[in-house]
């Protein structure tokens, strides 16, 4: 079983935002910052688990066990269900692609116990604004 923490972070509500993705793989670990542009801190979480998703899919992991420190989108897919509509077409994108998962879990952390995922988050957001300075 491979392991992928996620955090998505946003400096501002809405501001810039990003996706860290770390994953443990039989020893072996993978580090992603990827920003994200213009979010609110809940969809810079959905859409770091997206990105996470999409990324195991890519890479032909299909049993994978994902942690994340958000409340909500543990609660989301583990319900199926997002109460603020907003967020329901992040949802269902998501749910389409545990589809394609031989095995799939999700599971709520501590922050403690996702602090990698959420450093490359904030570094995807430092990159991205080194990149609107050019």
């Amino acid at each position: 079983m491979i392991d992928v923490y996620f955090d998505g972070a946003s400096a501002g509500n809405p501001g810039p935002s990003g996706a860290g993705i770390f994953i443990k793989k039989h020893g072996e670990v993978e580090r992603f910052s990827l920003p994200l542009g213009e979010l609110d801190n809940h969809e810079a979480e959905f859409h770091a688990f997206i990105a996470a998703l999409k990324l195991c899919i890519e890479k032909g992991y299909k049993s994978v066990s994902f942690r994340t420190d958000s409340q909500l989108v543990s609660r989301a897919v583990e319900k199926e269900y997002v109460k603020n509509k907003r967020f329901a077409p992040l949802l269902q994108e998501a749910l389409a692609l545990v589809k394609q998962m031989d095995m799939f879990f999700i599971l709520w952390v501590p922050s403690s116990e996702n602090k990698t995922a959420d450093e490359l988050s904030k570094a995807a957001i430092i990159k991205q604004a080194k990149k609107q300075e050019r």
